[in-house]
This record gives structure tokens, C-alpha cells and sequence, in this order.
């Protein structure tokens, strides 16, 4: 359709000379049987183009749907350290402005661009046939519009990268704010923030508005130049009117019709100009994302599988070394088993690598040193859907999605099961509590569950455990958020969920964790000590200065920074 419209195009200025021609003849049928062929023509334009501009935007608009749902799936399958790293603001900018810019190309008919270029090469054959002199005065301005359209391509581009930056900064900023709104106006804040908004916001103006600059620089160049050029045919037509080389006044009008559609498509690709290079550095980042190497899957070919473990074994840990950032190590030749149905739990000061250790199951973080199993089997022989669907976790930090209650107690299933999801509240003793929100189980979740307390939070991270039933349990500091009053009516709950199922319960709090099997103690990524509460107790070590910090408020406070402590990595 692009074709069709170029063609029809480059016919109508033919057809207004006929129409001049037949007006000076005075010929009133033949100027009635022109004029209805230009009305055909305009209508049949007019007609193509909308109908082309419309599919076009639909298959735009498609389009760019799927390589939206194509980066929000490649985001699911990066890697733990990438999201480290990078900042929120700046993938939610690759997912929604950078590829609303490369849609633009669509919306604003940038595509059009190939009907500009055969309309281009017929224009210049039908005036070289016409009048190759009038031809040669046209065309000599084309190096001035070539030294204009490069040295504003590359100013352009560049303010248009610049623009993506400034974007994604401001994009980061803001979700920071909002999130940590609490904290902000805690501590009055406000001003402070907004000035540093407005600081960002202006450079972001400033960036933009170079961009604007170049944008009505070639605009108006391109006008200039085509003016003067249909300015200089008119005078030489008119010098040599009366001389051996003089043109008709039909074939002026002709001629003029075809420098104003010479320049029209240049003057469009300047207006078009901005778009493409916006789209342009827009695609740049979308694409440089989509070929980020750091996904989950990345190395796993290449990944030496360690031998299947005893018959028994639920979770096995052999001189596991493992660093967040390179040359910094959070665990060290760390060694743990724990067998089927076992409950053990992971005690130690912040930081000292408990978590990490969970996350290492998970496979959130591939291990560098050692042995990571999982029910007898290297973590990374499972596929990770398949490895993670063996545990329930409840982590320290809930987050809820929005929704409903039961969406979020069956994390995972379209359609929850709203009897599973009563049994699974009711197990862990808060089904009376969501049931007397006005909703009860389809009670709204707001965004980031702000309608919620952080003891509500956390029953439903409980439930959501034990909905999904599986057969390794994660309990990360679970019960950090809840107050003393729901931690005991919990406790019972807390015995049935792990009854028959292998745990791992990470704690700071150790009234938590007195009836487990087996305690293993961290110190600075190593395991210090294993026993139980008892024989840990007794051992007077790191557990048992850990447990008089917390319930010998009597007795003066003792730091594992008062001295030294010697301690020699064990096996668990």
C-alpha cells in the first residue's frame, strides 16, 4: 500500500499540469476529465494510507506487546546477581518507556520512510525527463541538505542515548522514594529528597531540550532549502522566458509540484528523525538486555554433577565456598547433613552465611567450592522448577502481591483452591483472623500488602508454606515479624506443619529453635558448633553467649566482641 501510495503520488503533478494546460486552452470537457481523475487520485491516497497506517499501528501495537512479554520473561529467568546489581528503576524503564519508544517508529509512520524512497528516485527521473536544467538547480542543494541531516544525526543520537539514561535514573529514583516513603518522612526528609528530584528532574529537561533543538534545526533547514530551491527554478524560468530555452507555464507548475514532493519526504524524515533515533536507543538497551548472559541457566552445561548421595539423605552440604562478590567469601568450606525428617536449625549473628545457605538449595546462587544435594541429588542436575517445587519456604521478609488473600496463600495456581487454602490458615491458627476481614478469604491485597500488618504478612507466608506441601520445609526467620502472644499460638501450629517433613528453620530468635534435632552454629561463615540445645548449653561456646545475650538480662551482657573467641570449623 506504501508502493501504491508513492506511485499516485508521483502521477498527481502530472495531472495538475494537464489541468493548467487544458485551463489555458480553454477546453472545458477535457479540464472537467482531468479534474475527476485528480479527485480519483487524491480519494484513492487517502484511502491506502489510512487503511495502511492502520495495520500498520495494529501489527506495531502487537508487536511490541510480544517483546514486551518477552523481556518480562527474560527478566523471571536472570539471575539473583543481576537484580543485585542493577537497579529497579532501570528494568522497569527497558519494559515500558524504551520499548514504547521503539513503538513510536510505528505510530508515527516512520515505516513510511520506504514509500519516501521510491518516491525519491521517481521524482528524480520524471524531472531529469522533463527538464534535465531545472533538474541540475534542484539538485544542487543537495549537499547542503546532506551536511545538515549528518551533523544533526549525530548530535541527535547522542542526546537521545542520553535521554534513555537520564530516564532510567529518574525511574529509579522515584521507586525508591515511594518505597521507602515511610522512612522519608520518618525522618523529615522531604525537602532534602525534592531537591534531589529536582536536580535529576532538570537534567533530564536539559537533555530533552537538546533534542528539541535539533529537532527544529533540521526542520527548518529542510524548509529553507526547499523553498529556495523552488524560488531559484521559478527565476530561471522567468530569466529565460522569452529566450530559445524557455519552459511552458504548465511545465512550471509541474516542475514546482515535484520539488515541493522532493522535499516533502525529507521534510517528514526530519520531523520522523527525532522518533527513529529515540527508537533507535531505545532498541539499543532493550536488545543489550535481552542479550545479557547472567541467567539462571547460564553454565549449566558445563556444571560438574557431584555422585548421588545415601538413601536417606534430604540435605547435603560438603565443603561448600560461596562469595557474593568476588574475594569476599560468605561461606567457607561450610559441611552440613541433614537427614529425611530431621529438623535442624541454622543459628549465628547477622551475617554469618545462615541464609545464604538457603539460597544455595534454592539454586537462587550457584555454589563455587563443593557439594550442594537435595534429596540425594546434585542441585544441579534438577531443573530449577522442579528443585524449588520440593520446598515450602517462609522467608524473613513476606512479600504479597496483589490480589487476594487466597491468591497469595496458593502462590502459583491460576484458580486457588479456596478449601486447601481455609485448611492451610486454619493449620497455622490464623484463619479466624482473615476471615473476619470484610471479604474473608477474597479479601483485597493491596500493592506491596500496605493494607496488611507485618504479623498478618507473615501468618500468610506460613500458609502459603504449608499449602504448597512439600516435603523440604525453609522456615527463614519466620516468626521475626510476630508478637510474642501470636508467636505461642503459633508454636503448635508450627509442630504440625514440620511433623514428617525434613526442616531447616533459620533463626536469630532461639526460643525458636530449642526442640530441633540439631542446632549447627555459624561464625563468620564457618560452622563452629552442632549439638543440641542442651549439649550447646553445656559446651558454654558461641550458642550459649548467643542465648545468654538474649534471656540472661540479669546477668551482665556478654559480646562476642568482649574477646576473642577460638573456634575451629566442624562438620555438621
Amino acid at each position: 500500500m506504501i508502493l501504491c501510495v508513492a506511485g499516485l503520488n508521483l502521477v498527481r503533478p502530472i495531472v495538475m499540469g494537464r489541468i493548467v494546460a487544458r485551463a489555458q486552452d480553454a477546453d472545458g470537457a477535457a479540464l472537467l476529465h482531468q479534474g475527476l481523475i485528480l479527485s480519483g487520485i487524491v480519494v484513492g491516497m487517502q484511502t491506502l494510507t489510512f487503511v495502511q497506517m492502520y495495520t500498520m499501528q495494529i501489527a506495531g501495537a502487537r508487536g511490541m506487546a510480544d517483546l514486551r512479554a518477552h523481556v518480562f520473561e527474560f527478566l523471571q529467568r536472570l539471575s539473583l546477581r543481576y537484580f543485585d546489581k542493577t537497579p529497579v528503576g532501570r528494568l522497569v524503564t527497558r519494559a515500558t518507556n524504551d520499548i514504547d519508544a521503539i513503538q513510536e517508529l510505528f505510530a508515527s509512520g516512520v515505516l513510511n520512510a520506504i514509500g519516501d524512497l521510491v518516491a525519491l528516485v521517481g521524482i528524480v527521473v520524471l524531472m531529469l525527463v522533463l527538464d534535465w536544467r531545472m533538474s541540475l538547480i534542484a539538485f544542487a542543494a543537495l549537499p547542503a541538505v546532506g551536511l545538515v541531516v549528518r551533523w544533526v544525526r549525530r548530535r541527535s543520537r547522542e542526546a537521545f542515548r542520553e535521554i534513555r539514561v537520564k530516564t532510567a535514573r529518574l525511574n529509579a529514583f522515584l521507586n525508591e522514594q515511594v518505597s521507602g516513603m515511610s522512612v522519608v518522612q520518618a525522618y523529615a526528609r522531604e525537602a532534602a529528597q525534592a531537591s534531589e528530584f529536582d536536580e535529576i528532574n532538570d537534567e533530564y529537561r536539559v537533555v530533552n531540550q537538546r533534542s528539541i533543538f535539533y529537532e527544529a534545526i533540521l526542520d527548518a533547514a529542510i524548509e529553507m532549502i526547499g523553498t529556495v530551491c523552488i524560488a531559484s527554478v521559478l527565476w530561471w524560468a522567468g530569466l529565460n522566458r522569452f529566450s530559445s530555452h524557455a519552459v511552458t507555464f504548465p511545465l512550471v507548475v509541474t516542475f514546482a509540484q515535484y520539488i515541493k514532493q522532493f522535499f516533502e519526504p525529507v521534510s517528514l524524515l526530519a520531523q520522523r528523525y527525532t522518533i527513529l533515533q529515540s527508537a533507535m536507543s531505545g532498541a539499543e538497551r532493550v536488545f543489550k538486555l535481552l542479550d545479557e548472559a547472567e541467567t539462571e541457566d547460564a553454565g549449566d552445561r558445563d556444571a560438574p554433577m557431584a555422585e548421588p548421595g545415601p538413601e536417606g539423605e534430604a540435605i547435603h552440604l560438603g565443603a561448600v565456598t560461596f562469595a557474593y562478590k568476588p574475594g569476599v567469601p560468605v561461606l567457607k568450606d561450610v559441611s552440613i547433613d541433614v537427614a529425611r525428617g530431621e529438623r535442624v536449625a541454622l543459628v549465628g549473628a547477622t551475617g554469618a552465611g545462615k541464609s545464604t545457605v538457603a539460597s544455595l538449595l534454592l539454586r537462587l546462587y550457584d555454589h563455587e567450592e563443593g557439594v550442594v544435594r537435595v534429596l540425594g541429588k546434585d542441585v544441579r542436575a534438577y531443573d530449577r522448577r522442579e528443585l524449588r517445587s520440593k520446598f515450602s519456604v517462609v522467608p524473613q521478609d513476606v512479600f504479597l502481591f496483589a490480589g487476594t488473600v487466597a491468591s497469595n496463600v496458593a502462590m502459583g495456581e491460576v484458580e486457588p483452591d479456596l478449601e486447601r487454602v481455609a485448611d492451610a490458615l486454619a493449620r497455622v491458627g490464623a484463619l479466624d483472623v482473615f476471615e473476619r476481614r470484610p471479604g474473608g478469604l477474597e479479601a483485597r491485597v493491596d500493592e506491596r500488602a500496605a493494607n496488611f500488618s507485618a504479623g498478618e504478612r507473615q501468618l500468610l507466608a506460613f500458609a502459603r508454606a504449608v499449602y504448597t506441601d512439600a516435603p523440604l520445609l525453609i522456615l527463614d526467620e519466620a516468626t521475626a515479624s510476630i508478637d510474642s502472644d501470636t508467636e505461642v499460638r503459633l508454636q503448635t501450629a508450627l509442630d504440625a506443619v514440620m511433623a514428617g517433613r525434613t526442616s531447616l528453620v533459620i533463626a536469630h530468635r532461639l526460643s525458636t529453635i530449642r526442640a530441633a534435632d540439631r542446632i549447627v552454629v555459624f561464625h563468620r561463615g564457618k560452622v563452629v558448633e552442632v549439638g543440641t540445645h542442651d549439649e550447646l548449653i553445656a559446651r558454654d561456646g558461641v550458642y550459649a553467649r548467643l542465648y545468654r545475650l538474649q534471656f540472661a538480662a540479669q546477668e551482665q551482657p556478654t559480646s562476642l566482641r568482649d574477646g576473642p573467641v577460638s573456634v575451629a570449623p566442624v562438620s555438621a
